[in-house]
């Protein structure tokens, strides 16, 4: 087992909402740059935003009120993107389930707003809606963005059924309206799937390519290397668990390798990891899965020990250019892993850092700037409500005077090392002529 290192926990907590009705995994996205939609089961939606009162910031938590949602729907998931540029505009998708009593009807209604000047509003948005009825039971509600035939790109809704099988939604600009397509023309690499799709995610690099990685309820976690421009698939992997799957997270992680052993030179490699996590097993991270598949995996410890994984994401929490992994749990806790250098040899493994209890189970994490001051907030759905954490203020402030320092150092070295070579240079030219000039000695 591995020794856990006693960190600080890097966040205070700044306010609490509490939801009328609890959420599910699906149930929390980033609606633009400063704004959080959550959705509880009992058909309400909650925008959560920062606002100038009083002249201080404070939380404001407000129920929007989108139409074409009844008030007996139960709402599945959630999700919002910006359409990619040129084009303007905020969409929102909401998926739910309508149940009249003898027969329950799943529907998918999209909301956006083509009028000029309202693209962005939310209250215009909620009532601009595309009701779609489905004909399976919806789970994740997801958006990826996609490379049109005219080389520019567009961003599309993916949401996975108990149909086993991932529906695609494009806009049709002409028509300002969502339409079904068939999903291969752009993902080849979801026509056929194993199990019903639980979490779904992509990742794209360099090389017109993309990674793309599912995971499924029977416990198959699929993996794919897709070229764009075809769409083609290069590779692809599948592993099977023993479990349901309820998180995979693709994410870029620098490795410092040794290059010469000899004179001990490093250099710094970048790879992309495959996070799954799961209800039951250890989470696992897959290294480098663009060059090894899934074939090296690294096992987070302890992550069994607080029932099941609901939620994960990868960020840099201390700012050290360096992702750590969260994992949220049904048993209340926030883990923190910090991926721990190769040394020696050995293969870099992933260290639990700390933990944080809660007093309800843990849903959805998302990490964006909701005060507008730079700084990052961790937002955390828990089954009671919404949690907002803010890093500590005196330890960034501590770091930022550090990180100055040492740039100040780093300047004041750099502007030194010039004048002292630009003096020698000067003075060799004469140096040069005088033992020209100067006759030898007897």
């Amino acid at each position: 087992m591995q020794r856990v290192v006693k960190e600080t926990y890097p966040f205070v907590e700044d306010s609490f909402s509490r939801f009328p009705s609890q959420s599910n995994i699906y149930g929390l996205c980033q609606a633009g740059e400063q704004e959080l939609l959550a959705a509880t089961l009992k058909g309400k939606v909650v925008c959560f935003r920062y606002q100038d009162l009083q002249q201080k910031i404070r939380p404001v938590a407000k129920e929007v009120q989108f139409t074409y949602i009844p008030v007996d729907a139960e709402i599945v998931s959630i999700d919002a993107f910006n359409k990619t540029p040129p084009n303007r505009g905020l969409v929102v998708g909401i998926t739910f389930i309508k149940d009249s009593g003898d027969k329950a009807t799943p529907f998918l209604n999209i909301y956006c707003d083509y009028e000029p000047g309202s693209e962005f509003n939310l209250e215009s948005i909620a009532q601009s809606c595309l009701n779609l009825e489905l004909q399976f039971t919806p789970f994740q509600l997801y958006h990826t963005e996609v490379q049109c035939g005219d080389g520019g790109s567009e961003t599309v809704f993916l949401l996975s059924g108990h149909d086993q099988r991932i529906h695609l939604y494009k806009e049709n600009a002409s028509l300002h309206q969502f339409e079904e397509q068939p999903v291969e023309r752009l993902f080849p690499e979801l026509e056929e799937l194993p199990s019903n799709v639980l979490w779904l995610d992509m990742l794209s690099i360099p090389g017109a390519r993309r990674l793309s990685a599912f995971g499924c309820q029977n416990g198959c976690v699929g993996l794919a290397l897709v070229n764009q421009t075809g769409p083609e698939v290069l590779q692809s992997w599948r592993v099977q668990q023993d479990s349901p799957i309820s998180t995979v997270l693709l994410f870029p992680l620098s490795c410092r390798t040794e290059t010469n052993q000899t004179k001990g030179q490093k250099s710094v490699e970048m790879s992309y990891n495959l996070l799954v996590t799961s209800t039951i097993e250890m989470a696992v991270v897959y290294r480098d899965v663009q060059e090894h598949g899934m074939s090296h995996p690294v096992y987070l410890s302890e992550s069994d020990q607080c029932d099941a994984v609901l939620c994960a994401l990868v960020i840099d929490l201390d700012f050290d250019r360096q992702k750590e992994v969260l994992l949220g749990t049904y048993g209340q806790e926030l883990l923190c892993y910090k991926f721990q250098q190769p040394m020696n040899g050995a293969d870099g493994q992933f260290q639990l850092l700390w933990r944080r209890s809660f007093k309800s189970p843990l849903l959805s994490i998302i990490y964006l700037d909701l005060t507008g001051d730079g700084l990052r907030e961790l937002a955390i759905l828990t089954l009671k409500g919404l949690h907002i954490m803010q890093h500590s203020l005196t330890s960034t402030a501590d770091l930022v005077l550090q990180r100055l320092a040492q740039r100040v150092s780093m300047l004041t070295a750099g502007s030194q090392l010039p004048r002292g070579q630009e003096t020698e240079e000067k003075e060799a030219p004469a140096k040069k002529e005088a033992c020209i000039t100067q006759p030898p000695s007897n």
